[in-house]
């Protein structure tokens, strides 16, 4: 496979505190067992200190799973939802690779959506990613990225999320791969649910010609204080 070249985010993200407004106002806040005004200050201050330039607000997964997030997705009036075979959507954790800050609410950096990998399978695709430096986005993720910037999913550029990978008990990958893109409507989707947010999966050895390789540069937390001074 060709070298792949880094693709810039769509667009700059909202701001922090805009970010933390939008989870406040879906009421996630809550499902992560923090209070609004400390995500709200949390929000703040990294945006105070510079930590938080064009840096994406992430809740925890193990807080808030994506089976709560992916219904809030919306796109033309239809809501988001995860494929019928993919009830186990909340085992698929974060590769060994992966590591998460220790606190409700972290900050993802450098968002890229992986356009130039685009028909490469997920196993082609993960050590292309490694090898720059970079880590594969989390499939919460990328539903939070969806969720403060929806022109993030567009049709024929939608991504898949590969840093979250599902662990057979025997310790091996199950070989399916976590993706967010745009149903068309047909088979066990419904007719009503076309061109709504879609998260489903695919093979790790296949390739799609439509589907990117969403990754981050880092991840990273001011100190969780867990109570805002008064």
């Amino acid at each position: 496979m060709p070298e792949p070249t880094p693709t810039a985010a769509v667009t700059a993200l909202p701001s922090l505190v805009d970010q933390a407004e939008v989870l406040t106002g879906l009421g996630l806040h809550e499902r992560a067992g923090i209070s609004a005004t400390e995500l709200r200050a949390f929000a703040a201050g990294a945006e105070g200190d510079g930590s938080g330039g064009d840096a994406l607000l992430a809740l925890h997964p193990g807080r808030v799973p994506a089976s709560d997030l992916a219904p809030l997705l919306n796109r033309e009036g239809r809501p988001g939802f995860v494929v019928g075979d993919m009830t186990d959507v909340d085992e698929f954790g974060p590769l060994d690779t992966v590591g998460l800050p220790d606190a409700p609410v972290y900050l993802v950096t450098g968002l890229d959506r992986g356009d130039d990998l685009a028909n490469w399978s997920p196993d082609e695709a993960l050590p292309a990613i490694t090898k720059h430096g970079r880590t594969p986005l989390l499939l919460t993720e990328g539903i939070h990225w969806v969720l403060q910037q929806p022109a993030a999913l567009e049709r024929n550029r939608c991504f898949m999320t590969i840093g979250s990978r599902l662990r057979k008990t025997n310790g091996t990958l199950d070989a399916r791969t976590p993706a967010i893109w745009i149903s068309n409507g047909t088979g066990r989707d419904g007719r009503e649910r076309r061109n709504a947010p879609k998260v489903g999966w695919c093979w790790a050895g296949n390739r799609h010609t439509w589907l990117g390789f969403a990754s981050a540069a880092g991840r990273g937390s001011q100190e969780w204080l867990g109570a805002v001074p008064a």
